[in-house]
């Protein structure tokens, strides 16, 4: 039996097992109850799960950490009556631990004084994946060829057993979905020749004799819709009990819980989409809005995404944008006087792009100070041979070790440019704006000459909710920044899809900065592949776009970079976009390739920097503990960088009406390699221009020696260096 003790803070109560108690309690405690001490998310949804390393007094250990909320006035109730979730984790875990059932062994329960406050369930962390993959490949029958070490009957068996025992302890789980049993190694999870474990224990209750119905509730979430699976299931529950009633209550429940599954996909969301409208949810680390903040000031930093929260909701953003009406009407005016000549550009632009050749350079990288230090920064880009680098200044806060970090790229030979963010603050407040201007002019631009002034100037949680407000801070940036002739300045950095939002800008009347190179925060299709199309526009069309839009606008042509694109992962807060938009690693790495070679081919954009290169919810790398991981993305540029040095690309026709795409880099030497890929997850058969002497994956592994011109291609991108 775990032995506890029960702990108390300022804002927190609660239980730690003995055995895991470190020298500093409370410090250990507060730092693991902080997500940026996650080493890994384990889950993101309705709450959040992540591992980390707790430093007990034995040692470190592996734990995974549970955050639960209790905002809202049910969760208020139900934990006033019955205890948070944290807390009735903890009692369930110990009472599965006494009737010898396999858990993840708990470790700690932190309450929040407060009744709406979080809790918190921290166990140790096992080596086990959920159950819930082995249910696909079984109802896919593809259980042979995907988990071939794991013997079905004895896995339908050895989970019948488990849940007999815990309902024989007057146990019931009342939530075993897939995600909630784990199938591990572990020697004392073994039972009958599978290694199971339980967990999500919150809703269990204890104490009584379970009903018949109750016992075949818990039974009928588990995913087996095979007849002969099931009776196995039912044969190892029951044993040499087999009541009359019991399938037919059991297949009764079954249907009815999938049936229930089927009802809750229709209206998934909808009570949160509602509260949106009123006000914007947060993750817990989130810092409140100031008291008797108004809505154009509801906005605070949050340091695990690297950008500005908005609390207000779209009602309240609703209300100030009426308010500017007539200020956004005259830009939106301005921007409809060059909308024909837009149009004849774009035209004009499109028609010619099969047949441009476009310069590669080093493709670019940004990077923050952040909790880095400069060495780990220097050391993970010296491998991606890139010199290109894109460093952000928060203007708001300390630049000394920003500084720090410029001087050493800069003295290695790094091309710096430099993006400098503004909050509310500093909009408000443009004394506060000069003066930053003034000291990263000083302190910085000797290092580098190409500055980016304002960040997602169309989206009001960077400060800005108009455009005259825009047009203040831009007056003094022109003051400061052209005292040096050699800097050049870039703007306006419109996010996303949104080149209404640069036109406005570049056709204003009022401006009276130039920029020497306009850019754009070009997240293109955060939801899927850089070829998808958003209101008929896919990358290609996106730029060909933006390119029209500063050809014809009062500013005239000028050179065009992307500063800012990623695809998030799905990593909890750390993540900048929500999870309806993340992506799997592999995806992102595909992506990021394409990205640039879809970009860069055009001969529309000069650069393209990816943000950023150390962050852990969309970083080509994060740091885990004291080391840094390197993930498919960071090799993915890193190959590309390599391989495709100087030279001019251009991309190649492929004939028919094919999902696949085609590229040739011609290098100084004449040496030349093709890229290829295709988008739907079937491949497609493509003709390249010569046979190759060596084919390369995406990653840089060599995969086959001389090859015929036909070749088959997939998502990721081949690269194929070429007979000459």
């Amino acid at each position: 039996m775990t032995s506890s003790t029960s702990f108390s803070f300022s804002d927190f109560r609660g239980e730690i097992a003995d055995r895991f108690t470190p020298r500093d309690l409370e410090t250990e405690l507060r730092r693991l109850m902080d997500p940026s001490s996650a080493v890994r998310s384990v889950h993101w949804g309705r709450n959040y799960l992540y591992e980390a390393l707790m430093h007990c007094s034995s040692g470190e250990e592996r734990v995974v950490v549970k955050v639960f909320r209790n905002e809202g006035a049910v969760a208020k109730l139900r934990r006033r009556l019955r205890g948070s979730k944290a807390e009735r984790s903890w009692r369930a875990s110990l009472a599965m631990l006494k009737a010898d059932i396999a858990i993840p062994e708990p470790v700690a329960l932190m309450d929040s004084v407060r009744l709406g406050g979080p809790s918190f369930f921290v166990s140790r962390h096992l080596e086990c994946q959920e159950a819930r993959y082995f249910f696909r490949a079984l109802n896919a029958g593809r259980e042979q060829e995907l988990f071939p070490e794991i013997d079905v009957d004895d896995f339908v068996t050895s989970l019948g057993r488990m849940l007999r025992r815990l309902h024989d302890a007057d146990l019931w789980h009342r939530d075993i979905s897939p995600g909630n049993v784990l199938i591990g190694d572990a020697a004392d999870g073994r039972h009958d020749g599978v290694a199971l474990f339980l967990v999500d224990l919150n809703r269990t209750r204890a104490g009584r004799r379970l009903s018949l119905s109750e016992r075949m509730r818990d039974l009928s979430r588990v995913p087996l819709f095979l007849s002969r699976h099931q009776a196995r299931f039912l044969e190892s529950y029951w044993g040499d009990q087999k009541p009359e009633r019991g399938r037919v209550r059991y297949l009764f429940f079954h249907h009815g819980f999938l049936a229930k599954n089927a009802a809750k996909k229709t209206f998934r969301g909808l009570p949160s989409k509602v509260g949106r409208l009123l006000l914007r949810t947060k993750h817990l680390h989130i810092e409140p809005a100031a008291d008797r903040a108004g809505a154009r000031d509801r906005i605070v930093w949050d340091p695990l995404t690297d950008q500005p929260h908005q609390h207000a909701g779209r009602i309240a953003k609703l209300r100030v944008r009426l308010h500017d009406s007539g200020a956004h009407l005259g830009a939106a005016a301005s921007m409809a006087a060059r909308l024909p000549a837009t149009i004849r550009r774009y035209r004009e632009i499109r028609s010619n792009l099969m047949q441009a050749r476009s310069a590669w350079g080093d493709p670019g990288i940004s990077v923050t100070i952040g909790d880095s230090r400069c060495d780990e920064i220097e050391a993970a880009l010296e491998p991606l041979k890139t010199k290109r680098v894109l460093l952000r200044l928060l203007p708001w806060q300390d630049l000394g070790r920003s500084e720090e970090l410029a001087r050493r790229l800069h003295e290695r030979g790094y091309e710096l440019a430099f993006a400098v963010p503004q909050n509310r603050d500093l909009v408000r407040d443009l004394g506060r704006w000069r003066a930053a201007l003034e000291e990263i002019d000083e302190r910085f631009l000797d290092l580098g000459h190409d500055v980016q002034v304002g960040q997602a100037i169309n989206r009001s949680k960077w400060g800005i909710w108009n455009q005259s407000e825009y047009e203040s801070l831009m007056a003094v940036a022109g003051e400061v920044l052209r005292r040096r002739s050699a800097t050049r300045i870039l703007g306006p950095a419109v996010i996303d899809f949104e080149f209404h939002s640069t036109a406005m800008v570049l056709n204003s009347r009022s401006l009276e900065l130039r920029y020497d190179v306009v850019s754009s925060l070009l997240y293109v299709d955060r939801r899927g592949a850089p070829e998808n199309r958003q209101a008929g526009f896919d990358t290609i069309a996106k730029v060909a776009l933006l390119k029209a839009v500063v050809a014809a606008s009062r500013h005239g042509d000028r050179p065009c970079w992307i500063t800012e694109v990623n695809w998030p992962l799905p990593e909890g807060p750390h993540s900048p976009a929500g999870r309806e938009v993340v992506v799997d690693e592999e995806s992102q790495a595909n992506y990021l390739v394409r990205y640039y070679l879809l970009t860069l081919g055009t001969g529309l954009i000069e650069r393209v920097y990816w943000w950023q290169l150390v962050a852990r919810g969309y970083g080509l790398a994060h740091r885990k503990g004291e080391s840094m991981v390197y993930r498919p993305s960071y090799r993915a540029f890193q190959h590309m960088a390599q391989r495709l040095s100087d030279g001019e690309l251009r991309r190649l026709d492929v004939p028919g009406d094919r999902q696949a795409y085609l590229y040739l880099l011609t290098r100084r030497d004449g040496s030349e390699v093709a890229i290829a890929w295709s988008v739907g997850d079937t491949g497609e058969r493509l003709h390249l221009p010569r046979p190759a002497s060596a084919v390369f994956s995406r990653d840089g592994n060599r995969i086959a020696g001389p090859t015929e011109p036909e070749v088959n291609v997939t998502p990721s991108p081949t690269y194929y260096e070429l007979v000459a």
